[in-house]
């Protein structure tokens, strides 16, 4: 499965593209649309970058979420989980409750997971929140 248009766009709203190196809330070097893999202090990039940093992370991300999930997902599922591990990293999709859940066919226990992945350094985000309902919307929003 490959990432539609809508979780890519989901993505961006919530990344937001900067061209300039900073540390996110978790104290992380980040550029681009959240890209942390090669982002260093003094980093600086151009759009066009920006997007091709993005398509090699999302190739990442899409081949951890299929690499992880057991079970039949559609395509506003998959895109939820993509953006949810974009964010999050493989290893925490990994370990999560929600992909338990999820591969044990539990949607509806799968999909009240996302609220719980809200924090940042210790700290609840309201923009992490915000992204969680979205995700969580998202991935409830066509019938299984």
């Amino acid at each position: 499965m490959k990432i539609s248009q809508n979780g890519v766009n989901l993505i961006k709203e919530f990344e937001g593209c900067r061209l300039k190196a900073y540390r996110c809330p978790a104290g992380v070097w980040t550029i681009g649309y959240g890209h942390t893999k090669t982002s260093k202090e003094g980093m600086e990039i151009t759009q066009e970058q920006a997007e091709n940093l993005l398509r090699q992370d999302l190739m990442t991300f899409e081949s951890a979420v299929v690499r992880n999930i057991k079970v039949a997902i559609n395509q506003p599922i998959f895109d939820a989980l993509v953006s949810f591990t974009y964010n999050l990293g493989e290893g925490n999709f990994k370990a999560s409750t929600l992909l338990k859940l999820l591969n044990n066919r539990d949607y509806y226990g799968a999909s009240q997971e996302f609220q719980r992945w809200n924090k940042a350094g210790g700290k609840v985000l309201q923009g992490l929140v915000r992204r969680r309902e979205a995700e969580r919307n998202l991935f409830n929003s066509y019938p299984r």
